[in-house]
């Protein structure tokens, strides 16, 4: 299982698909999203989904009939492999995909021209780095070999670490494997820590003596997930964005009013049993309107979007990670979360 991996060859991928993008950007539209484009009503977004608990609630979207209740028709397609869902994006074989800020970052810098409209939620404890017992501080991992799925969340994670504790990352190893392989390698002692997420943390921490160094809700704000459409999705039928972001506020309120019912379906999507899937959930922080509302704005921390962004590109840069900056003047589009926010009769 792959998840959030932003280490994407996204130039390649373009040059084998023949795919030409261009990278000017549209200005942005004034008029509220609510004109349909004729003939289109019908047509289905197709959208893109895979495993990480900010996401399992769009499976409830789907099983409990609030897509259609809110006006949105919707394929929605699930991807065991997320790097797969990134590149389908990327194809536009999706006009819609769960992704991480990182990532999305990534495809921009490419040419891909995506929109984040919603924050589904941060990465509160979820993404983990977890070591051998001899292990106590991030300055013990000087010298010691480290396996994680490079270019990952996990990968970012371990070097925001590093760089708190002004540790170069050339002074570890970094042994590349896939997460699950890189659980099971630590496990069995091949390595001396790793990065993973849940739920492949619960695996590394079999290893007798192993414990959390460090996780995401130590670094607040860096790992946002969201929902990202295209720009043309958002061109051409700008009422089904709206009502994808309509979808996601009405399942947060089905949950909280059927969790049982709920908790059952996502569990099932994320295949474990429902007392796990309530323990990696604990580990993700879901964005409320309010919390959607003051991501967007402009801020001086992590936890503001547009500040996220710069950091996050300007750290993908320096690490190599994307050949050049992209613009991120047009990354984000809050008018679908206002115009929610308007209909509910909240301030924005």
């Amino acid at each position: 299982m792959q998840r959030r991996n932003f280490f994407v060859s996204l130039g390649l991928f373009f040059a084998s698909l023949l795919i030409t993008v261009s990278c000017t950007q549209s200005p942005p539209l004034d008029e509220s999203p609510t004109t349909a484009t004729s003939g289109d009503e019908a047509k289905p977004v197709v959208m893109g989904f895979s495993a990480w608990p900010g996401w399992f609630p769009w499976q409830v979207a789907q099983e409990a009939g609030i897509f259609e209740a809110s006006g949105a028709t919707v394929d929605l397609r699930w991807f065991d492999g997320y790097l797969d869902s990134l590149n389908a994006l990327v194809a536009e074989q999706l006009d819609a995909n769960t992704q991480t800020l990182n990532d999305t970052i990534s495809s921009v810098a490419v040419g891909s021209d995506q929109v984040i409209v919603l924050v589904n939620d941060n990465s509160t404890g979820n993404d983990k780095i977890i070591v051998s017992d001899e292990i106590n501080s991030i300055e013990d991992l000087k010298g010691k070999t480290i396996a994680v799925e490079e270019g990952t969340v996990d990968h970012f994670l371990l070097l925001l670490g590093l760089e708190k504790a002004e540790i170069s990352p050339d002074e570890v190893t970094v042994q590349p494997l896939e997460t699950g392989a890189a659980a099971a390698a630590f496990v069995a002692g091949q390595v001396d820590a790793v990065g993973v997420f849940a739920p492949f943390t619960t695996k590394a921490l079999e290893r007798e003596g192993s414990k959390e160094l460090f996780s995401s809700a130590d670094f607040p704000g860096a790992i946002p997930d969201h929902l990202v459409v295209s720009r043309q999705l958002i061109e051409e039928r700008p009422e089904q964005v709206q009502a994808l972001v309509d979808s996601w506020f009405a399942t947060l309120q089905f949950i909280e009013e059927n969790q049982d019912e709920a908790y059952e379906m996502m569990a099932k999507r994320a295949g474990v049993s429902i007392e796990e899937y309530k323990e990696y959930d604990a580990g993700t922080t879901i964005f409320s309107l309010e919390d959607n509302l003051k991501a967007f704005q402009p801020g001086e921390d992590m936890t503001a979007l547009p500040y996220a962004a710069e950091k996050i590109s300007d750290f993908l840069l320096e690490n190599e990670l994307i050949q050049e900056k992209p613009d991120l003047s047009q990354l984000f589009d809050d008018r679908f979360v206002k115009a929610y926010s308007e209909s509910q009769g909240s301030a924005s």
